[in-house]
């Protein structure tokens, strides 16, 4: 959901998920790492494609990469990254 605000967009993103996003995440980092892929490549690959084969099926990690949006999962690497609990 977008408003308009002073000529700048903003987006609103309606999450219930934030620990399923982090979970997600960490599943998908370990079948991506022991099958001897670069994690952090291959998922910087497929939030920018949004090309699953970027993602192993090892672990059933593309499947469960899948459930989530990109924007879920972009939103956790910030709040994480930035070290924001909540915004």
């Amino acid at each position: 959901m977008t408003e308009r605000r002073d000529g700048t967009m903003q987006f609103k993103l309606q999450m219930d998920g934030n620990a399923k996003a982090r979970e997600v995440l960490k599943e998908v980092y370990a079948a991506l790492n022991e099958k001897g892929y670069n994690p952090i490549n291959q998922l910087v690959g497929y939030i920018l494609s949004g090309d699953p084969t970027y993602i192993t099926n090892h672990k059933n990690a593309r499947a469960m990469i899948r459930k989530l949006e990109r924007d879920e999962i972009l939103e956790e690497l910030l709040k994480n990254y930035l070290g924001e609990k909540q915004v």
